[in-house]
């Protein structure tokens, strides 16, 4: 077991404690310090409180709205670092890429292996390891910081969250290496099997169309018939 003080913590907002109760023990058996509380508010209060490394959330809490407390994850990371992973019985295409493309990290649909879940949830926590080593990654005036969750071009902030966020963290952390779609859902989305290779090119537009704005959406290239890369202009 881990020292207290090393222990990364997990905050768990679900409304049925029997049902997430073989998460807990598997994540505190994996080294994990781990909070499981049942409505929105008493969360709001708990990040208010004592922000935790990740949070993962199920869609049918009581209290505040699933999109409140995401919020209020967003505010935080502002301050340090938040990862975030989002529960539902709802398991389509559409539900998975709109839960990543409001700020979740990973999107779990239930039911689901706890053994598979931990994976994914150190999967996640993981690319956080370098962060004291260096905390933005910079090409030219456009800048990702790492610390704060914030990306921004000559100077002004831009509106780069989830799936997004972490596609253009792995490939600015990667120049000039060029990566198929299959080591990037790896990569990126913790190789889900229910997040299939034409997520990665949907996110990839959506990422350019970001960047377009200060102009730099050439430093995502695609590799004809392999896959993408980031690239300085």
């Amino acid at each position: 077991m881990l020292a207290a003080e090393n222990q990364k913590h997990v905050l768990i907002v679900d409304p049925d404690v029997a049902a997430i109760e073989p998460l807990r023990q598997q994540l505190e058996h994996s080294g994990f310090l781990v909070s499981v509380i049942t409505d929105g508010s008493a969360a709001a209060a708990a990040l208010a409180e004592r922000p935790p490394q990740l949070v993962i959330i199920d869609w049918n809490m009581q209290g505040l709205a699933p999109l409140d407390v995401i919020e209020r994850v967003r505010a935080a990371r502002q301050l340090q670092p938040i990862r975030l992973i989002i529960l539902s019985e709802l398991g389509g295409e559409h539900d998975i890429v709109s839960g990543l493309n409001i700020g979740a990290d990973d999107y779990i649909t239930k039911p689901f292996s706890f053994r598979e879940a931990v994976a994914r949830i150190q999967a996640v926590l993981r690319t956080r390891a370098g962060d004291h080593r260096r905390s933005a990654l910079c090409f030219e005036h456009l800048t990702l910081n790492t610390a704060t969750n914030r990306v921004t071009a000559e100077g002004i902030a831009l509106n780069v969250r989830g799936a997004e966020y972490r596609l253009l963290e792995f490939l600015m952390s990667h120049p000039g290496r060029t990566f198929n779609r299959t080591q990037l859902l790896a990569q990126v989305w913790a190789g889900d099997a229910e997040i299939d290779e034409r997520t990665v090119d949907v996110n990839v537009q959506r990422l350019r169309k970001i960047l377009s704005k200060p102009g730099y959406e050439a430093c995502i290239q695609t590799v004809r018939g392999f896959g993408y890369r980031f690239i300085e202009r």
